[in-house]
């Protein structure tokens, strides 16, 4: 049985991963800062379990991995989908919207990692998806902080993968383009804004999140046993343009 965390699994890209896991068989742990969407997406699974999980704070990155091994005795997968944005002109981006970004889509993404990375180490190896951007190669006016941090994430990465590949665990990422989930809601609901973005995508539409998780799905499979350190856009052709 293989045994996968989700964080950010309360909603969007982390609830499609962890539904498209657990229809694969996977004991799926789903981890998000609100507890009781964390609940309701494992009690939509056929095995899922909830932690409610601050990823910005390093002991409930730590206790999130240790009560998975605790309970089922081994990490075999890790997503890391937690994230946030705060947008703002660079001159305009105050300290505690630069911060906040940085400790939960870098910090939180390392904690999470670094932790379950220990664990599969100990273990038989693993898989991990950490959730980057097309902003991770690419940049777009008032986004800073959230450039900054998927960018980090993209470097992380590879350098996990180089780290670790050797001692079989494979860490990747995958660069969602615009994608139909709460985050994206408001800039989809401004028809100015949703015709920029679709302009910019050759397949003019979003992605919806369960686009995004089948791609998680293979990169977490055996399927996928060759692919280490790759960065993955499911973007609808954005960089392609």
């Amino acid at each position: 049985m293989t045994v996968s965390i989700v964080t950010g699994a309360g909603s969007g890209i982390g609830r499609a991963t962890a539904s498209a896991l657990a229809a694969r068989g996977d004991d799926v742990v789903c981890a998000d800062l609100d507890g009781e969407a964390a609940a309701t997406t494992a009690a939509s699974l056929s095995s899922g379990v909830a932690r409610q999980v601050d990823v910005a704070a390093r002991e409930e990155c730590d206790a999130l991995v240790s009560s998975t091994v605790d309970a089922f005795g081994r990490v075999d997968v890790l997503v890391a989908a937690a994230g946030i944005e705060r947008s703002a002109p660079g001159d305009e981006l105050d300290d505690d919207a630069w911060l906040t970004t940085l400790a939960v889509n870098l910090n939180g993404v390392f904690w999470c990692a670094r932790a379950a990375g220990r664990a599969m180490l100990a273990g038989d190896g693993g898989r991990m998806v950490l959730i980057g951007s097309i902003n991770s190669q690419m940049a777009l006016g008032g986004q800073a902080a959230y450039c900054a941090s998927k960018g980090g994430v993209l470097m992380l990465a590879r350098a996990l993968a180089v780290d670790w590949g050797s001692r079989g665990v494979a860490v990747n990422v995958v660069g969602p383009g615009v994608v139909d989930t709460p985050m994206s809601a408001r800039s989809l609901a401004d028809p100015d804004r949703r015709a920029a973005l679709m302009g910019r995508t050759p397949l003019r539409r979003p992605a919806g999140a369960e686009e995004i998780a089948a791609v998680i799905d293979f990169l977490t499979s055996p399927r996928a046993s060759y692919v280490n350190g790759a960065y993955v856009p499911v973007d609808g052709g954005w960089l392609a343009g």
